[in-house]
């Protein structure tokens, strides 16, 4: 009876130490939503500044008053940039120079990635990691080397500069999304169209292409991304307000010695990551879908 009694007091005793599953899965979701409630308010601080920054005359900045609230809205900032003929050029500048940037970039990473997924030949393996391990290399040190080169090329100052050295920013971690993806989709695709008699270019145009699409437009918008971003390059490479990009030209026009014009800087951030943030708006399941496709197989 005292054994009986032990075994059951025992295991009640057990049981009433035991985890809860349900409570276990309250902590863990609890503590995401904390830190993802503090990952994200500390990331918004930024562009809230710049926000507010961007809707106070130079006068309400100057004097340093309420930093965290603005009473009286100011567009003049906005207005001002818009009307700006040098930041209508460096928007045009920017945007064809994207252009041109990512469709040579889709055109070599998906040529690439086909050759180096789905064509084996000896060395395809370790020439897919080498190109990915480029894209690890920075690109403050590789400007000194590319100022050169674009030099000898007599293509200093010229939006053309900038087209053939942003692919090299580009170029190796698209091939790299597209590598894991075309990895990803069954062999047996490929091993029927060869059986009817399809070329290596008709199965990557009729097969490849429509399946790897997500693939794709993530790779696109990853490019897309690099090339409108991107300061050091325009920084180093371009010299006058026609040439300029967006990210130079700001910078470059905005700050005359120690005086920053603070509500148009910011105003001209705003306006020029608009097209960014629309992009992503609009495509993020596309990206997201594209990014995590690659990893699994089958």
């Amino acid at each position: 009876m005292s054994g009986s009694t032990l075994t059951v007091g025992g295991s009640s005793q057990w049981h009433g130490r035991k985890p809860s599953l349900a409570r276990e899965r309250r902590w863990a979701l609890w503590t995401s939503y904390t830190m993802l409630v503090i990952f994200a308010i500390g990331f918004l601080i930024p562009p809230y500044f710049e926000l507010i920054t961007s809707l106070k005359t130079s006068k309400e900045i100057g004097a340093g008053t309420d930093p965290w609230f603005v009473h009286h809205p100011y567009l003049g900032n906005f207005l001002s940039i818009i009307e700006n003929r040098q930041f209508q050029t460096f928007f045009l500048n920017s945007t064809k120079i994207t252009i041109i940037v990512v469709a040579l970039t889709i055109i070599i990473s998906v040529l690439s990635a086909y050759a180096l997924a789905r064509m084996r030949f000896w060395g395809s393996q370790m020439f897919a990691t080498g190109v990915f391990l480029t894209y690890l290399v920075p690109e403050s040190l590789l400007f000194i080397q590319l100022f050169r080169v674009l030099a000898n090329l007599h293509l200093i100052n010229s939006v053309w500069g900038l087209v053939l050295v942003w692919p090299t920013l580009s170029v190796p971690f698209c091939t790299w999304i597209m590598i894991g993806y075309f990895s990803s989709i069954p062999k047996e695709l490929d091993e029927a169209a060869m059986i009817d008699g399809a070329s290596h270019l008709q199965m990557l145009w009729k097969i490849f292409i429509p399946v790897a699409m997500p693939g794709i437009i993530a790779a696109t918008i990853f490019a897309f991304t690099v090339c409108w971003g991107d300061f050091l390059y325009p920084l180093a490479f371009l010299f006058t307000a026609k040439q300029m990009t967006l990210t130079a030209g700001i910078v470059s026009t905005l700050i005359h010695g120690d005086v920053l014009d603070w509500g148009r800087i910011m105003a001209a951030n705003i306006l020029a990551s608009a097209l960014p943030i629309l992009v992503y708006a609009f495509l993020m399941d596309y990206y997201i879908a594209g990014l995590t496709a690659g990893a699994t197989k089958g």
